[in-house]
């Protein structure tokens, strides 16, 4: 909760840095690292309340915390990530997450927004009130993101308003209807006016040149969505603060290092987009990003610095980012400088301990009925032969863009059939929130799967049901388990399910503690391995297929929608 900065508070937080009283917390000891200049020192921090009062001195305090052998940096910030993608509630996300030195997130609840609306976002804003960590909120800007797709939800200009003043509202989040905003569509200008003073949030996958230009005079002035290096100094060119993303499908690091350089590493940050538990366990949060920015040798005080301060300064957070007198204390100690290893948290001035998760206040889940749809049977997913040459998403792995193949498959029966020697499954979207039996039906390559289907109910953006099979029975199998499940995911084969996790929040997010959904999702991928599944995280892969990422196809639950010229190429049943 929000500490009060009155008189009294201000006049005990001057009194302690100026060392006539003691602090309530300091850190004794440390290596203060500088993401200014890049220097370090020993020295002790001093704390009062949520905010560091002294450094580079000798401090008494009511508490201490012995910082020998610690090098104190600033709490990272994950400045764009969607809770619902960890698969966990907020609460679990706190604490899977603020361990790694994440004392700030900045989400945007997208997901949940599309499922349920004002309920979703309202949700998410009174467990920002409860956290350890600081979660800031961009209200959703783009819900539903497609017309082409049937979501659960539809929010508009006055359905935000309300919540703007909100204090863990930052402004507006990731803007991803350029179209619209390249078009001058009302509903979006009416959106960008009211939002002129805060932030908005930048989601501009391939945009260049002159469109660039006309989607920044908007006010747009960060995005996630670079995927080269070439892109990525254009935007900066343009004033953008460029956000490296390396998540559990999305992972740009490597294309995007090369621009982390000391010119450019104020107008630079990192974010995880989307990443779950089980790549949390075994890699790490932003440490993981940093550590792999320092071992390619970019110069720690830009890589510390993108992860703190620039962030800070990128989303108008003025009180943090930084260790020194009169900004928020939030710190990470680390064991281990340039291997980035945290061994302490301290997140707006309290130590982070297991103590520090059992005194909030849990927000009760909703929309534990988002499922509705009746169970499917196996024809509901055969394909009538129409051309000789069938449209085929092709999944380019760690990305979320796609490619547009094209590719002569069998046909018996009338019925055009998946192709497991080129590598071709099929792949539907069945509506779940509204009733209407559509079901979009496509072809997919670049899974490797030899036999069996992987279904989803997260399904980005508008969150229907996915599946991706090498068979009709399988398919209904896992998509009608997603069903009883309320959400989830499910991994079936001819005889029926292998592997499940139930996602019953909106069918995105587990009522589960983060280890048990971890567990899970190991289960889940052996499972998608003994199908003969290649892809890393295949759960996301089969998430992202209904995303609208140009100039490539989607899958909607109209059938295959080609985003490049705008029209359905296929559709369907």
């Amino acid at each position: 909760m929000p500490v009060t900065h009155d008189e009294a508070f201000l006049a005990r937080a001057i009194a302690a840095g100026a060392g006539d009283e003691p602090a309530d917390l300091v850190v004794k000891d440390c290596t203060l690292f500088s993401v200014i200049d890049g220097s370090s020192v020993k020295t002790d921090i001093a704390i009062v309340g949520d905010r560091i009062v002294g450094t580079h001195g000798s401090y008494s305090g009511k508490a201490t915390v012995d910082g020998q052998g610690l090098t104190a940096v600033p709490g990272f910030i994950d400045t764009h990530l969607h809770v619902e993608s960890s698969l966990v509630t907020p609460f679990e996300f706190d604490r899977c997450v603020l361990p790694h030195g994440v004392t700030t997130a900045i989400c945007d609840p997208h997901e949940i927004a599309n499922v349920l609306g004002i309920e979703g976002i309202r949700y998410f804003l009174d467990s920002s009130l409860q956290t350890v960590m600081d979660l800031k909120v961009n209200l959703s800007s783009c819900v539903p993101a497609t017309a082409f797709e049937t979501a659960g939800a539809k929010l508009e200009i006055e359905d935000l308003l309300p919540f703007k003043d909100h204090p863990s509202v930052i402004g507006l989040a990731e803007f991803m209807n350029f179209p619209g905003v390249l078009g001058r569509d009302p509903n979006v200008l009416a959106k960008l006016a009211a939002f002129q003073d805060g932030h908005i949030d930048g989601h501009a996958p391939l945009v260049a040149g002159y469109a660039l230009n006309g989607y920044l005079a908007a006010g747009i002035r960060t995005d996630h969505e670079a995927t080269t290096a070439e892109e990525a100094l254009e935007k900066l060119a343009k004033g953008m603060t460029i956000l490296i993303r390396e998540g559990s499908v999305s992972k740009d690091l490597e294309a995007l290092a090369p621009i982390l350089t000391s010119d450019v590493s104020a107008f630079v940050a990192l974010c995880t987009d989307d990443r779950n538990p089980l790549d949390i366990a075994e890699e790490g949060h932003l440490d993981s990003m940093i550590r792999r920015l320092i071992a390619k040798g970019i110069r720690p005080v830009d890589v510390y610095r993108a992860a703190s301060w620039s962030a800070a300064n990128a989303f108008g957070l003025k009180d943090r980012g930084v260790i020194a007198p009169g900004k928020r204390a939030d710190i990470a100690l680390l064991s281990n400088f340039e291997d980035c290893r945290v061994a302490q948290v301290i997140s707006s001035g309290t130590t982070v301990g297991n103590d520090s998760f059992e005194k909030r206040t849990i927000v009760p889940p909703v929309g534990l009925d988002s499922v509705r749809v009746s169970p499917v049977d196996a024809a509901k997913f055969d394909i009538p032969a129409r051309n000789s040459e069938a449209d085929v998403i092709g999944v380019v792995p760690g990305k979320i863009i796609t490619e547009h193949l094209k590719r002569t498959l069998p046909v018996t029966g009338g019925k055009t059939l998946a192709d497991l020697n080129q590598d071709v499954l099929k792949v539907a979207v069945v509506e779940r929130h509204k009733g209407t039996g559509n079901i979009g039906l496509g072809f997919v390559n670049g899974f490797g799967m030899k036999q069996g289907a992987i279904a989803s109910s997260v399904g980005h953006d508008s969150h229907n049901i996915c599946v991706v099979g090498a068979d009709e029975q399988s398919m209904a199998h896992a998509v009608n388990r997603v069903i009883v499940m309320k959400g989830g995911f499910a991994v079936a084969d001819r005889e029926g399910v292998k592997a499940e996790l139930a996602l019953p929040l909106a069918g995105l997010m587990s009522l589960e503690p983060f280890e048990t959904v971890r567990g899970d999702l190991e289960i889940l991928r052996a499972a998608a391995r003994d199908l003969g599944c290649t892809l890393e995280e295949p759960f996301l892969q089969v998430a992202f297929l209904p995303l609208p990422v140009i100039p490539h196809l989607k899958i909607t639950d109209f059938g295959i929608f080609d985003v490049n010229k705008f029209e359905l190429v296929d559709q369907g049943a």
